[in-house]
């Protein structure tokens, strides 16, 4: 019986390494036997014993390809690439500014394309490769916010620019997943329901109390679900986008 780790030998790249679910990624990875690139918008120094860390602006095409060039150079090859870098908005639509837009959007979907598409050759070369996105419930759901049981909640919890830049992730996963097929290349995200983190702790009580499972969830199950996607057990799977959300929502 084989004692090999099953990632052992994999080359892995996860953006957004530095907060709660790309860090908890990385260990995730790394305790599979991946080797990785750690990414960034500052060096996520630490997070990993080994790992290549770098600082990278997802929104910018250059920097994207200058750090999978250092990924493969440093490593030989690129197999995973995990999208976890974005950030959060909130507001309501009547309200929010057009820059607030554009910065979501810009970070949140555009980066996740831009590190799609750096990847794309590296992993066709070795017709192999493993591709998971960060999306989100409220990709799916039209937000947690009930805006017609109290307005205030609306502006509190309402994020429509995240939402769409999340469902835009879905669908660019869709896409990408029918593309790639034929090279070898899964395409896969994770759309995680509220999670305790840094970015969360205003997440309003009445909504938690309306998780199933009672509690919100933790960056360690996130990157479970991650790592699966990304190791050999899921090789049948593509075009999938895979539910944390404590039965928040149900598809």
């Amino acid at each position: 019986m084989s004692s090999a780790l099953p990632l052992e030998g994999r080359v892995a790249l996860v953006t957004g390494a530095a907060g709660g679910i790309g860090s908890a990624t990385a260990r995730a990875l790394a305790g599979r036997g991946a080797k990785l690139a750690l990414a960034d918008r500052m060096p996520p120094e630490g997070v990993v014993d080994g790992a290549l860390a770098m600082a990278v602006d997802v929104t910018r095409a250059d920097d994207v390809s200058a750090m999978v060039a250092r990924t493969v150079e440093a490593f030989g090859g690129l197999d995973i690439l995990v999208n976890v870098a974005g950030v959060v908005s909130t507001g309501a639509a009547a309200t929010l500014p057009e820059a607030e837009w554009d910065r979501v959007l810009d970070v949140n979907l555009k980066g996740t394309f831009l590190c799609c598409q750096a990847a794309i050759p590296a992993m066709r070369a070795n017709r192999y490769g493993r591709i998971v996105n960060i999306g989100s419930i409220v990709g799916k759901n039209g937000g947690n916010a009930r805006a017609w049981l109290d307005p205030a909640e609306q502006e509190k919890a309402g994020n429509i620019a995240y939402g769409v830049s999340k469902a835009g992730v879905h669908t660019l996963t869709f896409f990408l997943a029918r593309e790639l097929a034929a090279d070898g290349i899964t395409v896969n995200a994770v759309a995680p329901g509220p999670i305790a983190s840094a970015m969360t702790t205003s997440f309003p009580a009445n909504l938690q109390a309306l998780i199933p499972v009672g509690r919100m969830g933790r960056a360690e199950e996130v990157a479970a679900a991650i790592a699966f996607l990304a190791g050999p057990d899921a090789a049948f799977i593509t075009a999938e986008v895979l539910d944390v959300n404590g039965g928040m929502w149900a598809d």
